[in-house]
């Protein structure tokens, strides 16, 4: 595919000396779904700041649909839609009206037909004579995503989309994001929710301390650097584990009533055939054997953990 966003180098060193993005370089194709992760104060709105044009940045170049953000500043805007954190609405303006404000901002004429169809695929249309007042929390973040939308950008951020938002609400607006994407628009998404970035997200981009540590695609990333764990449910407790089983470093859950064994699915072999095998020779009787995949939070804790270390 064709990348969309280049970002080279680039740093922010505000005035008191703090240096929020140290030399970040990461490339977006068109078409994907990228989910920047990073702890609280890790650069993820920094970067989106800089690449928006909210804030300038120090050093380093940046480009959108290969317009430069700061040289080429009023094509490389427009070609974005940004989804803040905040909810900024008139209280008291109606939601078509909104978003026909913000396609005026960008020189855009009037296109009737277009504001439907957006409103419409955000299931906003029958509320479009609504006040945005009237509205939950929900709805007003997708009043957010629609006039982020309604100059045709090419590329959409979302910064923190579905913080404060239910569960039921969040998984929707997972859906509206896929949607879009099916449409053709690039998506950079900023998350707390590391499940969110695990249901839509096609790579994964990790931040910390304004720095970029990884950026891979999400199923190549669990794959390398998620282990699997095996959880053995006993038919009788144990009091500890049996000295012959030392060497499967086993962890004794539940009173004893079950035992845990974590294994790298990289390796030439798991070792679970030779495990249960001793098991066995140790007179354990099993009830039940259950194995699950590190989830992207234990791969996301753990890049971030070793970063501070």
């Amino acid at each position: 595919m064709a990348v969309i966003v280049a970002v080279e180098g680039l740093r922010k060193v505000y005035k008191d000396g703090f240096e929020a993005l140290r030399g970040v370089s990461l490339t977006i194709e068109e078409g994907e779904i990228l989910a920047l992760l990073g702890p609280n104060g890790a650069g993820k709105t920094t970067l989106i700041s800089a690449l928006c044009g909210i804030t300038t940045p120090t050093a380093g170049r940046a480009s959108v649909g290969g317009h430069d953000i700061v040289r080429d500043y009023r094509p490389a805007r427009q070609m974005i839609g940004l989804v803040p954190q905040e909810i900024a609405l008139e209280p008291f303006e109606k939601v078509i009206n909104t978003v026909r404000f913000s396609r005026g901002l960008f020189g855009k004429g009037r296109d009737d037909a277009l504001i439907e169809r957006i409103l419409r695929q955000l299931s906003l249309w029958d509320k479009r004579h609504s006040r945005i007042r009237e509205l939950s929390g929900g709805m007003k973040r997708r009043v957010l995503i629609a006039k982020a939308l309604c100059h045709e950008p090419r590329v959409l951020f979302l910064d923190e989309p579905t913080a404060g938002v239910d569960v039921e609400l969040r998984r929707d607006m997972w859906q509206v994001v896929e949607n879009l994407k099916q449409s053709g628009v690039t998506i950079i998404l900023t998350t707390h929710y590391i499940e969110e970035a695990e249901a839509i997200a096609d790579r994964i981009a990790v931040i910390n301390k304004g720095e970029i540590l990884l950026v891979e695609n999400k199923a190549d990333l669990m794959r390398r650097m998620g282990r699997k764990t095996l959880r053995i449910d006993l038919a009788a407790p144990v009091d500890a584990v049996p000295a012959a089983l030392s060497d499967y470093n086993l962890e004794r859950i539940e009173d004893g009533h079950a035992l845990i064994y974590h294994y790298d699915t990289r390796g030439e072999g798991t070792g679970i055939t030779r495990l249960l095998q001793a098991l066995a020779a140790e007179g354990l009787g099993l009830r039940d054997i259950e194995t699950r995949q590190s989830s992207l939070e234990e791969i996301f804790v753990g890049l971030v953990r070793e970063d501070t270390a």
